[in-house]
């Protein structure tokens, strides 16, 4: 009757014809909406005389957007999400009555569900749906901090829903797609997708550098962290903590793993994806760039029946790769060889890797203990960082198994002193221990269009390099193969200290570091920085990298 009354008002006042009208009435019929709606969709009524009509029949009073508040009333349980999702915005509370602003006076929901959730009377006023949509787009996205836990939970669902359905668009579907896919194009190891004041920051990085890249439009940043986080199996709901996903693609035949981690920011929340790409590693020392004697000695420590091998550097020197290529080595029908990481980068056939999961207990240390059970030949650690897990590597090196782990120092001599921190005894450290390598991944030179220059005698001087007279380097330049950087792909440089009597004598003696370094070099190790400068002289890796990298003696 009242939308009837509304149709005759129109009418009456000439607003609309008779055709006008028949015409609104099949649109309203085609979509299942109301005959006002599909006038005012089609552009044959004006916001403003709906409004004016809608008031007049029912006798709502209507109010302006100056009208609307900066800062609207009850706001602890009236949130941005239920308003958004209500359509409407509460003016004013007096004397236990609330006056809210709707866009549909035969809405009879919204203000049931705003009386129940606040507990006061609803007045209600009308307002253009335009003056609506500007006040609702300028409300903050979260007020969760300031909610009930019933209100809270009920926003949550209301964003998430909204979130979920953004980021099944074809649109965001696309970009997300086509970021995944220039990372895998340009070889770049790690995603990094920022929330910032104004929106998004994109970076790439390649070659060990970051580098910046067109980001998504600004109002698109959530709905692409929500489209990464369905896929890689998160909890879209959840924005207030770091979480850890996998996703699996498809890209030139190979599977290409991406492992996901999303962090809360102060402007929003981030995710960087580390690309694990089986193709684009070669598991081989050699084409790892470890010189002849580097591995030279390795393959000797590889070949002892028992003892503890450790692999050192940085987060992103290339350890876990390395060990790899080390069981690549092993791998055999005569070896079973058992792996414990955290997470699994690469799978590798013959041998069994287990994956940590600490939600349900199952650690470094305990999942060691339970691979002894399981009569492996050959175990490999992925990392030793607490005084449990050197324990029961060192264990594992003494009942003969030969344990391969990887350690956070700067030198291949650090990771001695380092298990002695961890609680591990010297002499156990001195009669397991078979050798270190520590190791740094450094640009190499583009091989299209780096140029002879002469040797920097004063920067090889503060490397603590000699300088040699007329021997000819390289520096990069750019070109189109290299996207202009004049650097293309990695090289190692490394160092391997082999556990001599020398060096086992001085550790007993409990020597420091600086100690220890000066009786491997004694002894013939041939140490990180030099082992740089000589890919230097060979014109593989330009001196300023190396100093970049390593930095100055």
């Amino acid at each position: 009757m009242i939308e009837k009354n509304f149709i005759n008002c129109l009418l009456n006042s000439g607003a609309i014809s008779y055709q006008t009208l028949e015409r609104a009435q099949r649109a309203a019929e085609e979509s299942g909406s109301r005959v006002d709606q599909a006038l005012n969709r089609l552009g044959l009524v004006s916001d403003d005389l709906i409004v004016q009509t809608w008031s007049s029949v029912t006798g709502i009073p209507s109010v302006a957007a100056v009208d609307l508040p900066t800062a609207p009333p009850c706001a602890n349980s009236l949130l941005p999400a239920f308003l958004r999702h209500a359509r409407c915005a509460p003016l004013r509370m007096a004397e236990g009555v609330l006056t809210l602003a709707v866009e549909d006076p035969l809405d009879s929901f919204t203000p049931a569900a705003v009386a129940a959730r606040t507990g006061l009377a609803v007045d209600l006023r009308l307002i253009r749906a335009g003056d609506l949509d500007a006040w609702l787009k300028g409300l903050p996205d979260d007020t969760l901090q300031a909610a009930t836990p019933a209100a809270s939970d009920e926003a949550v669902s209301l964003d998430v829903e909204r979130l979920r359905d953004r980021a099944s668009d074809a649109p965001v579907v696309r970009l997300v797609n086509a970021l995944i896919d220039h990372a895998i194009e340009t070889k770049a190891s790690d995603i990094h997708l920022t929330a910032t004041r104004v929106g998004s920051r994109l970076r790439y990085r390649i070659d060990g550098i970051l580098r910046d890249a067109e980001p998504p439009p600004a109002g698109l940043h959530a709905s692409v962290v929500s489209r990464i986080k369905i896929m890689a199996g998160l909890d879209i709901a959840e924005r207030r903590l770091p979480q850890d996903g996998r996703i699996r693609v498809s890209a030139r035949g190979q599977e290409i793993d991406l492992r996901v981690a999303t962090m809360p920011h102060a402007h929003g929340e981030g995710a960087v994806l580390r690309v694990l790409d089986r193709s684009a590693v070669a598991l081989e020392f050699e084409a790892l760039g470890l010189s002849a004697p580097v591995v030279a000695s390795l393959r000797r420590a590889l070949a002892a029946p028992h003892g503890l091998i450790l692999v050192t550097g940085p987060t992103g020197s290339g350890k876990t790769t390395t060990l790899y290529a080390a069981l690549k080595e092993l791998t055999g029908p005569s070896r079973n060889i058992v792996t414990v990481e955290d997470p699994i980068e690469h799978h590798l056939d013959g041998v069994n890797q287990i994956q940590v999961a600490r939600k349900v207990g199952l650690d470094f240390a305990g999942a060691l203990r339970a691979v002894l059970r399981q009569d492996p030949d050959v175990v490999m650690v992925g990392e030793i960082r607490d005084r449990e897990t050197v324990a029961v590597a060192i264990q594992a090196a003494l009942t003969g198994h030969l344990v391969l782990a990887t350690v956070h120092t700067n030198t291949a001599v650090g990771a001695l002193p380092r298990l002695v921190d961890m609680g591990a005894e010297p002499y156990l450290v001195a009669s397991t221990v078979r050798g270190a390598l520590a190791q740094r991944l450094v640009r190499r030179l583009c091989p299209d269009c780096a140029a002879p220059t002469p040797l920097d005698t004063a920067l090889a001087r503060a490397v603590g390099m000699p300088c040699p007279e007329s021997v000819p380097v390289r520096r990069p330049v750019g070109c189109v193969a290299c996207g202009g950087t004049g650097f293309k792909g990695r090289v190692a440089i490394s160092e391997f200290m082999t556990l001599s009597q020398p060096v086992r004598d001085r550790l007993l003696a409990g020597d420091d570091e600086y100690a220890l370094s000066n009786v491997a070099a004694a002894d013939g190790m041939i140490e990180l920085r030099q082992d740089g400068f000589e890919k230097v002289l060979a014109g593989e890796i330009s001196l300023d990298e190396l100093v970049r990298v390593t930095g100055l003696a």
